[in-house]
């Protein structure tokens, strides 16, 4: 239980430094996307049920943040969860090159429903002009950042394990 209030506050803490903290650095080109990191972290650690339940609130703190169709973000952070619980079975602690490659699979793959439902559907055609300034530089970002936040997050949820074997 303590270690799902944790998950619980630190999406809600990601989600304000990423829509309250970000925007207001004016060195940043882009920012990278911490829902995103802990959503597909969750899922990968705990597996497709909780990758799922993860997305949902990140997807529905987002949707309540953005104005638009409700469930836009929601529909693709259950998903993003969900495929990346898949990837489970996969998982080892210390082994930072599948994450990695899953925090870039994960931002394109973001990106490009942000570019289809947005920008695609209003025939806004620059697909180039959308990757050179938006897609690239966040996705960078993002990877660089996944290298730490992922790091800390694997610390606090092994010290988090230990707790809860000694209180058993």
């Amino acid at each position: 239980m303590r270690r799902i209030i944790l998950n619980i506050l630190l999406m809600l803490l990601a989600f304000t430094i990423q829509n309250g903290i970000f925007p207001l650095l004016p060195f940043l080109a882009a920012t990278p996307n911490l829902l995103l990191i802990l959503t597909f972290s969750f899922g990968f650690i705990y597996g497709k049920e909780a990758g799922m339940w993860y997305g949902l609130l990140a997807g529905i703190l987002l949707d309540l943040f953005y104005s638009g169709p409700f469930g836009f973000y929601t529909l693709l952070y259950i998903h993003i969860g969900y495929a990346n619980g898949i990837c489970t079975k996969y998982y080892y602690e210390d082994y930072i090159t599948l994450p990695l490659i899953l925090s870039l699979v994960n931002e394109l793959a973001y990106n490009c429903y942000i570019y289809v439902f947005s920008f695609l559907i209003r025939n806004r055609l620059d697909f180039l002009y959308y990757f050179g300034e938006i897609i690239l530089p966040e996705t960078i970002f993002t990877v660089v950042a996944t290298l730490l936040i992922y790091r800390s997050f694997l610390f606090t949820n092994r010290r988090l394990e230990e707790l809860e074997k000694r209180r058993d």
